[in-house]
């Protein structure tokens, strides 16, 4: 977890950020490229507010997302079964080519982010891998655009603050 700049409040609609945009970038630039690349999801985090908290709607309870977890994980393990593989995390290049076949709209749309966001060939491979698991979680045999599309978003800190 980390700040998007040294005092906090940089992209808070409702917090005035006091930094310069030098101050922003040389404290982005801690994180040096080739660890960002490493981590497989960024996600933005606002703030919330205390109203939305206290009006803040059930969502699904813990016992249902751990359903679908313990479902998602049969499926990795019996699709790697007789690999050295155990879950689509540690998928090699063989791996990825074989279980995360695109569609030529999810090709397209995965081009297109690695051609847009400048982005790696480890984080190519990363959003694979988040989109193969998006998928599963999904309990769908195939990755769609719309799968490939929520991996491409947990990408932010290449799209945004690196780019």
């Amino acid at each position: 977890a980390m700040n998007p700049c040294p005092c906090g409040y940089a992209f808070n609609q409702d917090a005035r950020c006091q930094c310069s945009p030098d101050a922003i970038k040389r404290y982005q630039n801690r994180i040096s490229g080739p660890l960002l690349d490493r981590i497989d999801l960024h996600v933005e985090v606002p703030q919330v507010k205390f109203r939305e908290m206290q009006a803040a709607k059930p969502g699904e309870s813990s016992a249902t997302v751990r359903e679908r977890v313990i479902a998602a994980r049969q499926i990795q393990q019996a699709r790697f079964t007789g690999k050295k593989v155990t879950c689509n995390a540690r998928m090699g290049s063989r791996e990825l080519k074989e279980f995360c076949v695109l569609d030529e709209a999810a090709t397209e749309l995965l081009r297109h982010a690695m051609t847009e966001m400048g982005l790696s060939a480890r984080a190519h491979d990363r959003i694979l891998k988040v989109s193969r698991t998006i998928a599963d979680l999904a309990a769908s045999t195939s990755i769609t655009a719309e799968h490939l599309g929520e991996a491409i978003q947990y990408r932010t800190l290449d799209r945004q603050l690196w780019g």
